[in-house]
Protein backbone atom coordinates (compact mmCIF):
# COMPACT_ATOMS: atom_id res chain seq x y z
CA UNK A 1 0.00 0.00 0.00
CA UNK A 2 1.87 3.11 -1.16
CA UNK A 3 -0.61 5.65 0.86
CA UNK A 4 -3.55 5.07 3.07
CA UNK A 5 -5.64 8.11 2.02
CA UNK A 6 -5.96 7.81 -2.28
CA UNK A 7 -9.04 10.78 -2.36
CA UNK A 8 -10.47 13.31 -0.74
CA UNK A 9 -13.42 15.82 -1.33
CA UNK A 10 -13.63 19.46 0.21
CA UNK A 11 -17.09 20.66 0.11
CA UNK A 12 -18.40 24.26 -1.06
CA UNK A 13 -20.60 26.66 -0.57
CA UNK A 14 -19.55 28.96 -3.41
CA UNK A 15 -17.57 26.41 -6.30
CA UNK A 16 -16.07 28.99 -8.25
CA UNK A 17 -15.02 30.75 -5.20
CA UNK A 18 -13.53 27.74 -3.79
CA UNK A 19 -11.40 27.12 -6.94
CA UNK A 20 -10.27 30.75 -7.11
CA UNK A 21 -9.34 30.30 -3.33
CA UNK A 22 -7.12 26.98 -4.00
CA UNK A 23 -5.35 27.87 -7.23
CA UNK A 24 -4.26 30.95 -6.03
CA UNK A 25 -3.57 30.00 -2.49
CA UNK A 26 -1.33 26.45 -3.96
CA UNK A 27 0.11 28.40 -7.43
CA UNK A 28 -1.92 25.77 -9.25
CA UNK A 29 -4.33 25.09 -12.10
CA UNK A 30 -7.66 22.86 -11.53
CA UNK A 31 -9.44 20.91 -13.63
CA UNK A 32 -13.13 21.48 -13.69
CA UNK A 33 -15.09 17.73 -14.25
CA UNK A 34 -18.74 16.92 -14.23
CA UNK A 35 -19.53 13.70 -11.46
CA UNK A 36 -21.63 11.37 -11.61
CA UNK A 37 -23.80 12.30 -8.97
CA UNK A 38 -24.57 15.34 -11.56
CA UNK A 39 -22.39 18.03 -9.69
CA UNK A 40 -18.91 19.35 -10.45
CA UNK A 41 -15.70 18.73 -9.27
CA UNK A 42 -12.43 20.60 -9.34
CA UNK A 43 -9.28 18.43 -8.92
CA UNK A 44 -5.98 19.64 -6.98
CA UNK A 45 -4.12 17.23 -9.66
CA UNK A 46 -4.73 14.97 -12.35
CA UNK A 47 -5.94 11.81 -10.64
CA UNK A 48 -3.91 9.90 -13.30
CA UNK A 49 -0.61 10.71 -12.18
CA UNK A 50 -0.63 8.54 -8.90
CA UNK A 51 -0.43 9.48 -5.35
CA UNK A 52 -3.06 11.12 -3.41
CA UNK A 53 -4.91 13.35 -4.81
CA UNK A 54 -8.79 15.02 -4.45
CA UNK A 55 -11.12 18.07 -5.50
CA UNK A 56 -13.41 20.40 -4.62
CA UNK A 57 -17.39 19.56 -4.77
CA UNK A 58 -19.85 21.50 -5.61
CA UNK A 59 -22.75 19.47 -4.17
CA UNK A 60 -24.62 22.00 -1.71
CA UNK A 61 -26.11 18.40 0.19
CA UNK A 62 -22.50 18.39 1.44
CA UNK A 63 -21.47 21.65 3.83
CA UNK A 64 -18.10 22.72 5.10
CA UNK A 65 -17.13 22.84 7.75
CA UNK A 66 -14.23 23.37 11.02
CA UNK A 67 -14.98 20.32 12.66
CA UNK A 68 -13.82 17.05 11.47
CA UNK A 69 -10.79 15.89 9.27
CA UNK A 70 -8.45 17.95 8.34
CA UNK A 71 -6.59 17.13 5.36
CA UNK A 72 -3.05 18.71 5.13
CA UNK A 73 -1.57 20.29 1.68
CA UNK A 74 2.17 19.81 0.88
CA UNK A 75 3.61 22.91 0.11
CA UNK A 76 7.40 22.33 1.35
CA UNK A 77 9.51 25.24 1.16
CA UNK A 78 6.50 27.29 0.16
CA UNK A 79 5.05 27.47 3.49
CA UNK A 80 5.55 31.26 4.46
CA UNK A 81 4.17 32.09 1.04
CA UNK A 82 0.96 30.21 0.97
CA UNK A 83 0.02 31.47 4.54
CA UNK A 84 0.17 35.14 2.91
CA UNK A 85 -2.08 33.90 -0.11
CA UNK A 86 -4.40 32.10 2.38
CA UNK A 87 -5.23 36.02 4.01
CA UNK A 88 -4.88 37.76 0.37
CA UNK A 89 -7.73 35.15 -1.42
CA UNK A 90 -10.51 35.16 1.94
CA UNK A 91 -9.18 32.80 4.26
CA UNK A 92 -8.11 32.97 7.61
CA UNK A 93 -4.81 31.89 9.54
CA UNK A 94 -6.39 29.89 12.71
CA UNK A 95 -3.24 28.75 13.85
CA UNK A 96 0.17 29.94 12.71
CA UNK A 97 3.04 28.60 11.37
CA UNK A 98 4.32 26.09 13.94
CA UNK A 99 7.53 23.69 14.42
CA UNK A 100 6.85 20.24 14.68
CA UNK A 101 10.43 19.37 15.18
CA UNK A 102 12.20 17.03 12.75
CA UNK A 103 9.26 17.43 10.61
CA UNK A 104 9.19 20.78 9.62
CA UNK A 105 6.37 22.67 10.54
CA UNK A 106 2.78 22.79 9.77
CA UNK A 107 -0.22 25.72 9.51
CA UNK A 108 -4.14 26.00 9.89
CA UNK A 109 -6.22 27.71 8.05
CA UNK A 110 -9.71 28.05 7.22
CA UNK A 111 -10.61 28.32 3.79
CA UNK A 112 -13.19 30.56 1.75
CA UNK A 113 -15.71 28.18 2.63
CA UNK A 114 -15.17 27.54 5.94
CA UNK A 115 -13.42 24.47 5.96
CA UNK A 116 -10.48 23.66 7.97
CA UNK A 117 -7.18 22.80 5.77
CA UNK A 118 -3.75 22.29 7.56
CA UNK A 119 -0.22 23.04 5.54
CA UNK A 120 3.04 21.23 5.69
CA UNK A 121 6.39 21.67 5.04
CA UNK A 122 9.45 19.25 5.73
CA UNK A 123 11.75 22.11 5.27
Amino acid sequence: MKNVINWFNLPSKDFDRAIKFYSAVLEIEMMRMPSPDGFENAFFSNPQEGGVSGSIGSNPQQKPGMDGTTIYFDVNGRLDAVLTRVSENGGQIVMPKMNIGDFGNIALAMDSEGNLVGFHSAS
